[in-house]
This record gives C-alpha cells, sequence and structure tokens, in this order.
C-alpha cells in the first residue's frame, strides 16, 4: 500500500504518437489536508474512492489506499468534494519495463502536463524518453489536490 513515483513536466506531445491506451479522468477531494487526502475519481466510467497519506521526504512515496466503487456513488461524491475539481486526459506510454502516465490536463489546469512512473524502489533507474522535463517529484504544487485549489492557469 506503499506508492512510489517520480512526477515529470513533459516537453512535447511526442508520447501521444507512443500511447497504447488513453482515458478521461475526472476528480474531486473530500479532503484536500496533505495529511490524509481523500480522493473520488470517476475513470472510463467506473468509480474509485482514494485515500493517500503524508508524502516522505523526497516527495517519491506515501500511503495510498484504492477502492473502486459503483459509478453513481462516485457521481454523488463527486457532488460533495471540495471546489475545483480536476479533468484530465491520461496517456499510458510503456518505456522499458515501466508504464508512464501521462495527464494532460484540461480547464483551469488547461496547459499542465505531467508524467507519473511508478517504481518499486525509489531509487530504482528509468528509461527516459526525449519528452521527459525537468523532474517536480519534490513539488507540491504539482499534486494534483493543490492543482484543484489553486489551478495552474492562476500561478
Amino acid at each position: 500500500m506503499i506508492e512510489i513515483e517520480r512526477k515529470y513536466l513533459v516537453t512535447s506531445d511526442a508520447y501521444k504518437q507512443e500511447a497504447h491506451a488513453q482515458h478521461f479522468i475526472a476528480q474531486g477531494y473530500l479532503n484536500s489536508n496533505p495529511e490524509r487526502t481523500v480522493r473520488v475519481r470517476i475513470k472510463n466510467q467506473k468509480g474509485y474512492l482514494t485515500i493517500k497519506g503524508m508524502s516522505s521526504a523526497t516527495g517519491a512515496s506515501r500511503f495510498e489506499w484504492e477502492h473502486e466503487i459503483p459509478l453513481e456513488e462516485a457521481k454523488v461524491l463527486l457532488t460533495l468534494c471540495e471546489s475545483g475539481t480536476i479533468e484530465k486526459t491520461r496517456y499510458e506510454v510503456t518505456s522499458g519495463t515501466h508504464c508512464i502516465e501521462i495527464d494532460e490536463f484540461h480547464g483551469e489546469n488547461s496547459g499542465l502536463i505531467l508524467a507519473e512512473i511508478e517504481l518499486q524502489d525509489e531509487n530504482e533507474t528509468i528509461q527516459k524518453p526525449s519528452w521527459l522535463g525537468k523532474e517536480v517529484t519534490q513539488e507540491a504544487k504539482y499534486y494534483n489536490a493543490y492543482l484543484s485549489a489553486h489551478p495552474f492557469r492562476s500561478w
């Protein structure tokens, strides 16, 4: 239940040609406190409830619990969320043994494109495609919970 991931800015849309999957995601936060975020997500007509704990000092790992819930329940829970629903298209690209998830944000976060790579170990080596830019793992302003309250367009 410990999630280990690194986040990067994306420098071009070349990932779209490499993507093997694409999903639309809408999500909101019932609680955006960094010590325990509670997220409701709809992805591909499926609902999910996710609880995340505080990030480690490196920002790369934290507790994560996720459970699929009925779509109708997810829709109702989204109406109870804090303001600032996140909408994004997620692309999945395989790089070596890893799956890179690239989020192209919409609405108030339009213009922001982030990539996340889940790891087995914080020090794991990854193959970085040419379109993967600056690492922003430790920068809290790139967390979705932060973006919901402080949209990219307002920076």
